[in-house]
């Protein structure tokens, strides 16, 4: 029987608590049910489930281009908190915007050093990497799957 994504993220949840680490992501490309995913484990889990794109770009609109730069991180603190031991981040292609000058998965595992981290990731697995975007974009990103642990409907592992 074939694990849904949800029963997936939760076992990795149990999972990431030992890791220096917590961030979990979940890789599909758009439309794979990476947000009904993250509601369900909303639902069972009372973590907090944040859309990445509408609520940091509340907090950038008043901002100059080198101020968004700078205050990327905090805002991305601020917004995820202390309150909560998981949080699930869900729309987070903003942290990907070439404007911004930021590294995505760095950002993700700052956030992930004191609290476990559940991220939707559009894009795909390749073998050992992970992948955002296609190479001739100019968004694209590529790393070796190392130190977080990927959670993906084309994987079962």
């Amino acid at each position: 029987m074939i694990e849904s994504l949800a029963d997936q993220i939760v076992q990795k949840i149990n999972q990431a608590a030992a890791l220096y680490y917590r961030l979990i992501l979940v890789v599909a490309p758009a439309g794979a049910g990476k947000t009904a995913a993250l509601q369900d484990v909303q639902d069972r889990t009372g973590a907090h489930l944040i859309n990445v794109n509408l609520a940091l770009s509340r907090h950038l609109l008043e901002l100059t281009e080198r101020q968004r730069i700078l205050q990327l991180l905090p805002l991305l603190e601020k917004i995820v908190g202390n309150d909560n031991e998981i949080v699930l981040l869900d729309n987070t292609e903003v942290l990907f915007d070439i404007g911004l000058q930021q590294d995505p998965l760095r950002l993700l595992q700052r956030l992930s050093r004191n609290k476990t981290i559940v991220a939707a990731w559009n894009g795909t697995i390749d073998e050992d990497s992970l992948i955002y975007a296609t190479p001739t974009h100019p968004e694209y990103k590529h790393y070796p799957i190392q130190d977080f642990l990927v959670v993906s409907p084309t994987i079962t592992a």
